[in-house]
């Protein structure tokens, strides 16, 4: 009796092992090329936002022809238009970074004022409870919960000392507008994140008007820096000596990260941290940076509003 079963079972045996060796010639390269392509994607090199215009340091600015603080026949120039910073200000605690920034004419107490600024958060704080985004118009998120505050921060307040309320709750890994207005009754604060819309909360407070200079990415105890130091980017911070209406707030937002100011007659800084700490409001605040980098591979986390 014949049978047929062995010509079948090597044609069987000789397609696995063919198969076999396709998988142990091909198997690394494909896992390498797997482990390439999910690094730029962390990257950023397939967002979008990586190909779209970029404007260099100093592209758009106020003109002030009468000088610092003046509001007659002042504009913007350059490009304007709201393109993606080319640089962002990158803040690694491990190094002890800051800015400071002295603005004579920094509004304190009773007066209005409004501050917006698009912020990044990397980690948590390494050897404190929180961290400051801006010290003096203190702006700082919590170790336990990614809290951004509108709160006390110290010298310069936004509130009163030891008084902090809570915007929203935020995440690591997107960018985030963040506005805090003061209009003479209330303190009102106003949080973006990932595109989405802004959460806004209003609270009364007490404030103080002990003057200090302006600090980015850290905070102050007794006039000395001290260990609060940010873990992330930040970028455009502008600072106003009014309180701006809701829509305005809403127009910055939509503007997106290189948005240019929306009251030139208010303003009383503008700093888009677009590879320097130069103050572009035509008022000459520019500020003096401790171990900050300005970095270009910022655009993932994101998203326009």
């Amino acid at each position: 009796m014949k049978t047929f079963r062995r010509k079948p079972l090597r044609k069987a045996s000789s397609k696995a092992q063919s198969a076999m060796e396709y998988l142990m010639t091909y198997g690394w390269a494909i896992l390498i090329i797997s482990v390439v392509l999910a690094a730029l994607f962390q990257l950023g090199v397939f967002n979008p936002m990586t190909f779209a215009p970029k404007a260099p340091p100093g592209a758009c600015q106020v003109f002030r022809p009468n000088g610092p603080y003046t509001t007659s026949f002042i504009n913007l120039e350059g490009m304007c238009s709201g393109m993606l910073p080319q640089y962002v200000a990158q803040f690694n605690p491990s190094s002890s970074p800051y800015i400071t920034i002295n603005v004579p004419n920094l509004p304190l107490g009773a007066s209005q004022r409004t501050a917006t600024v698009w912020f990044y958060v990397t980690g948590l704080p390494s050897s404190s409870q929180y961290a400051e985004y801006l010290y003096g118009y203190g702006v700082e998120y919590s170790y336990n919960a990614f809290q951004p505050y509108i709160n006390n921060g110290g010298y310069v307040e936004i509130n009163a000392w030891y008084t902090d309320q809570v915007v929203a709750q935020i995440n690591t890994g997107s960018w985030c507008f963040l506005a805090y207005q003061y209009d003479g009754q209330a303190q009102i604060g106003s949080l973006g994140c990932g595109g989405g819309p802004l959460t806004t909360v209003a609270s009364s407070r007490t404030y103080n008007t002990q003057p200090s200079p302006l600090i980015i990415g850290a905070a102050a105890s007794g006039g000395n820096i001290d260990a609060r130091y940010m873990n992330g980017y930040i970028a455009n911070l502008q600072i106003y000596n009014t309180s701006l209406s809701a829509n305005e707030i809403q127009a910055l937002y939509l503007e997106g990260i290189g948005g240019a100011p929306i009251d030139l007659r208010h303003l009383v800084g503008w700093w888009p941290l677009n590879g320097n700490a130069n103050d572009y409001s035509g008022n000459g605040n520019n500020g003096q940076i401790h171990n900050v980098n300005f970095v270009s591979n910022w655009y993932s986390g994101y998203t326009p509003p």
